[in-house]
């Protein structure tokens, strides 16, 4: 079986026509059909490929209410994986579905913005039987703590948490344990860690003369490691990244909102200016991921998804995860479902993602791969034993896919898979490529959040308790040096009769500092409600309170 050719590009001779069949009234393509033909709200692919042919009366569709059964688009570069999302994105906003969309390269902010009218959307339209309309959709962009354009992400050290800064911070399993015990010392103390130089601060201290007694008694932090976890926020913070972790935090609930007309809003994070750290912004969207989570009640099934978000270049998350890192994500995964939470992961293989996550991926769509190279024709067949059984050749059928062609199967409206359908997928109706940056711009500045995030806030935290008992204890010290200086010059003069004997006088208040040691003025604080330890999920990021 042969996929027929995607349209060729505008311009020129007259691209060649293709081949079009009404629907299939018998045999596997016919059954394939079948098996999309849904009664309940569904989202429109696109139309049936089968033998050369498109079939343009045979829709391939997804049931919108198995869309927190989440999903994988993969392909190869150029194969129109962002278009799917683009595509997929519009219709479920028009669902009144609220969207979250990481965008990588800075071409998604189109869907903002009408669609044009050009040759290749009409040809592509006609081949299968889609109406287009060039329609923008309600969006919010964001950007991770301010850099480039968007509304500033930013999230506090405590909510991160140990587990997904070890990622950032590339640690390996003993030093993520001992930035473990970190935050677990910082909690108990009532330290808040809101930026990264309160836990630079926190790291110091507990490698100090003073400090060092504190862990003692829970196995203590080498120095080693301690220097350790020093350098790497260091370098991180000299990558500019420090900018992210801060305060106003980013209430993820805001990606759930809608639009007036009842449109689901598309939250687009831009993230052009940091695609240089892949580690940073992958990890980050799982913290969002996970924020989520905690928050979100239970609600089963529902009819459609409070929230499908789609987790792009999903591969560089799993890069080089520690094991309890890939055990939470699968967690996570696998529990969000119940919340009404739909995660599509992006990437290029699906062995990119690992198989106890991809066990929990319910629909997908797979674009073109390429089998140039021993590793490509190994991943090449992996990729086609992860397909149910089917009539098509896979192998031939994957490496001969045009861009805007993929092999589809989801789950129908009774949660079985659908069979596998060769599919030419259809237009976007917004702009397929960026929006202006003076409009994207204004559109920031406009949006209501903006005031609420704009501004980064620097309040007392560790950093500043711990340099304020610093300079308390220094002072201490030296109102205590001076009156031991004078108390050994009165001893000198008694010895010489210079002075009757005198009582002894009440330690000062500077001896009395001294002797209660750095930490004992907020030993008081941990029976308050910062005080206390806080509730950390799987991931050890913070709970808080909407």
């Amino acid at each position: 079986m042969s996929v027929s050719e995607p349209p060729s590009a505008t311009g020129g001779a007259q691209p060649a026509p293709v081949a079009q069949a009404a629907a299939p009234a018998a045999g596997p393509a016919a059954e394939i059909a079948a098996g999309y033909a849904f009664d309940g709200p569904a989202l429109d692919l696109g139309a049936l490929l089968w033998d050369g042919a498109c079939h343009p009366d045979a829709p391939i569709r997804v049931p919108l209410p198995v869309l927190n059964r989440h999903g994988l688009v993969a392909g190869a570069t150029g194969t129109g994986k962002t278009k799917t999302l683009q595509l997929i994105a519009e219709q479920l906003s028009g669902h009144g579905v609220p969207v979250f969309l990481a965008d990588i390269k800075g071409d998604v902010s189109g869907i903002s913005a009408p669609g044009e009218d050009g040759g290749r959307v009409g040809q592509r339209a006609a081949e299968v039987g889609q109406e287009w309309r060039a329609t923008g959709f309600p969006c919010e962009f964001y950007g991770l703590g301010g850099l480039g354009p968007g509304i500033p992400v930013r999230a506090t050290v405590t909510s991160f948490g140990p587990v997904l800064l070890s990622k950032v911070l590339q640690l390996n399993r003993t030093q993520e344990q001992s930035l473990g015990l970190i935050f677990h010392y910082a909690d108990a103390k009532g330290l808040e860690l809101v930026d990264l130089k309160d836990l630079r601060a926190v790291v110091a201290f507990l490698v100090s003369d003073t400090g060092k007694a504190e862990l003692k008694g829970i196995g203590g932090l080498s120095t080693v490691t301690a220097g350790v976890i020093l350098r790497a926020i260091t370098a991180f913070e000299q990558q500019g990244a420090g900018g992210f972790f801060g305060e106003p935090e980013f209430d993820t609930s805001e990606f759930l909102r809608t639009a007036a007309d009842g449109r689901g809003t598309v939250s687009v994070l831009e993230l052009p200016a940091v695609q240089d750290k892949p580690q940073l912004f992958s990890t980050f969207l799982m913290w969002m991921l996970a924020d989520l989570f905690h928050d979100l009640p239970e609600v089963g099934d529902p009819e459609k998804p409070k929230l499908v978000f789609f987790f792009d270049e999903a591969h560089l998350l799993f890069k080089g995860a520690s094991k309890a890192f890939l055990e939470s994500i699968t967690q996570t995964v696998r529990l969000i479902r119940s919340k009404g939470v739909g995660v599509f992961l992006v990437t290029q293989t699906p062995k990119d993602v690992p198989a106890d996550v991809l066990a929990q991926l319910g629909n997908r769509v797979q674009h073109a791969l390429r089998a140039f190279t021993p590793d490509d024709a190994k991943a090449l067949k992996a990729t086609v034993r992860t397909f149910p059984k089917s009539p098509y050749d896979l192998e031939e059928v994957l490496t001969g896919l045009g861009t805007g062609e993929a092999v589809v199967t989801v789950l129908s409206e009774k949660g079985a898979p659908t069979p596998v359908a060769a599919t030419r997928l259809r237009a976007p109706e917004s702009l397929m490529g960026p929006v202006d940056a003076a409009a994207l711009d204004a559109a920031v500045k406009a949006s209501p959040l903006y005031g609420r995030y704009a501004e980064a806030v620097d309040r007392e935290s560790a950093y500043e308790k711990l340099t304020a008992e610093q300079k308390a204890a220094e002072a201490a010290a030296l109102e205590a040096a001076a009156a031991q200086e004078a108390e050994k010059a009165a001893e000198e003069a008694e010895k010489n009769g210079a002075r009757a004997p005198r009582e002894k006088e009440e330690p000062s208040l500077a001896e009395q500092v001294v002797g209660s040691g750095i930490f004992k003025s907020l030993a008081r604080s941990i029976g308050t409600q910062l005080g206390r330890e806080i509730s950390r999920s799987v991931f050890g990021t913070a709970r808080r309170r909407r």
